[in-house]
């Protein structure tokens, strides 16, 4: 049985669809691969973020980018965030606003 993404806004969808050529690309390779078989396609392409929250890590020639994402029941993936990586870090700000959009997602289908 296959998956279904979908998107925290519209705006979450056009941010993720203007990422550099090389890292949208890599996108949608993982993605169609998370359709098919889910949304774990272990290390080095997801994490684990802890409390239902994931990111989907993508790397291309113009540098890195993550997606952070959550799952729900009947196979559903939500996208909630995405953010190039400028250091090795995750910054606080980015990580909070995926945190932020997973409470408002997980809440609104409690």
């Amino acid at each position: 049985m296959e998956y279904d993404i979908c998107y925290y806004s519209d705006a979450v969808q056009d941010e993720i669809l203007a990422l550099p050529d090389t890292l949208a690309a890599r996108y949608v390779v993982l993605t169609r691969r998370m359709l098919a078989i889910g949304p774990n396609l272990g290390e080095p392409h997801t994490k684990s973020m802890k409390n239902g929250l994931f990111e989907l890590r993508l790397k291309g020639a113009e540098g890195i980018a993550r997606v952070f994402y959550c799952t729900q029941v009947r196979r559903r993936i939500v996208m909630l965030h995405s953010f190039v990586k400028k250091t090795d870090r995750i910054p606080r700000q980015e990580l909070d606003t995926a945190i932020s959009r997973l409470k408002e997602v997980k809440h609104e289908n409690a």
